[in-house]
This record gives C-alpha cells, structure tokens and sequence, in this order.
C-alpha cells in the first residue's frame, strides 16, 4: 500500500485519540499549574512507541507497512511536540517561569524514559 495513505490512515486514528485523551485527563484531574493532558498523552505515547518499535522490529513478522500506521501515522499525530512547545511559551509569557521549567523537564525526562521503559517491557 502507498506510505501516505497508510500514515493518513493511522495519523486520522491518532489525532482523534490524542484529542480525547487530553479533554478526558484535563476533565478527570482538572485545571492545574500546567497541561496535564498534553503531558499524558506526550507520555503515554513516548511508552507505545518504543514497546511497538521492538514488537515490530524484533518480536513479530509483521508487514513493514505497520510502522507507518502505527509509529508514523498513529503515534505521530498522538502525541504533540508543538503543542507541548506552544503551552511552554504560553507559562513563559505569562510570567510564570519555574511552572513552565518544571514542565520542560518533566516532561522531557519522563517521556524519554517512558520510551525506554516500553522498550523494556517488550524485549
């Protein structure tokens, strides 16, 4: 199948579910200091993406064309650099800077891990 159909068709899944997930954290815990949902799914996503990597890469004969789907597509429009990178600067310009610092860190050190640890969980 053509790569960009298979990236459209997961990218479709994956901005749905990441649009979900975020109103369903935000609703579940509530406001807070910082955005909890773009964190979630920042997180949860980093997780998948390196527990399905090595399903695919290494446990499984799964047709290539899953990683479009799923890693490209999917998990690519799941999870949200630029609207991490957009509420950073808006706790910036809002003065509010160890709130956005924390955020930064945060989530830059947890989602890195959270890939790791998937990866982990698989292998």
């Amino acid at each position: 199948m053509q790569p960009l159909f298979l990236i459209a068709l997961g990218g479709a899944g994956g901005a749905v579910a990441r649009y979900g997930m975020a109103r369903l954290v935000q609703t579940l815990i509530g406001p807070q200091h910082w955005p909890v949902g773009t964190f979630a799914v920042n997180l949860i996503g980093s997780f998948l993406i390196g527990a399905i990597y090595v399903v695919i890469t290494e446990k499984t004969s799964w047709h290539p064309d899953w990683r479009y789907v799923l890693i490209v597509g999917f998990l690519g429009a799941f999870t949200t650099f630029s609207t991490f990178s957009l509420e950073t600067v808006a706790l910036l310009e809002s003065g509010k800077l160890i709130t956005a610092a924390s955020y930064m860190l945060i989530t830059v050190v947890t989602c890195v891990l959270g890939c790791w640890l998937g990866i982990q969980s698989i292998r």
